[in-house]
């Protein structure tokens, strides 16, 4: 999504169901990123902002990981595939975004975008079951305790949220972009 007119812009049921509303939460989320990513080059998507080493190509590869390590071991309780298999978290925990400056804007955005693809598809078939956000994921916290649906989107909106407002600032200081939607 990289252009957007204000009636396209994803807006939350002003009265919908809860998984209408958490997942329209999601979406608007989802689109804002886009929307502060999009049409940058690679300078523009490796721009920090003071002494913060963060970058809008650092956030992209960093919520690719989230989307997809939360549905794989929360939900799914299956280990995270590729390329998040590879990495060493325990002695590189920022590889996401330390290495996005060696990543393409090009590949950047689809490996966010294939992600998030993936995590949608994973929703759309457990709500498909008809067991709501009540349904537990396979992850058994020590304690014995399992996340359910609503818990593991609630966790993505949050993330979210918080990246999109450094995206806000990192945007900003490249090219002036301000708001929260294109319309």
């Amino acid at each position: 999504m990289t252009e957007s007119a204000a009636e396209d812009w994803p807006e939350p049921p002003l009265a919908g169901t809860e998984a209408a509303a958490v997942l329209g939460a999601l979406e608007r989320q989802r689109a804002t990123l886009a929307w502060k990513t999009s049409g940058l080059d690679a300078d523009g998507l490796r721009a920090t902002v003071g002494a913060s080493s963060v970058t809008l190509g650092g956030l992209l590869k960093h919520l690719a990981h989230v989307e997809d390590s939360h549905f794989a071991r929360l939900w799914l309780g299956a280990p995270v595939g590729a390329p998040w298999n590879t990495v060493d978290w325990d002695n590189d925990p920022d590889w996401a975004y330390r290495t996005a400056a060696e990543d393409t804007p090009e590949h950047l955005r689809t490996l966010w975008q294939e992600s998030a693809a993936r995590s949608r598809a994973v929703v759309e078939e457990a709500l498909s079951t008809g067991g709501g956000l009540d349904q537990l994921g396979a992850y058994v916290t020590r304690g014995g305790e399992r996340p359910n649906l609503r818990r593991i989107l609630l966790d993505l909106v949050e993330e979210y949220a918080r990246h999109v407002g450094h995206a806000d600032l990192i945007r900003e200081s490249v090219d002036g972009l301000t708001g929260e939607d294109p319309g």
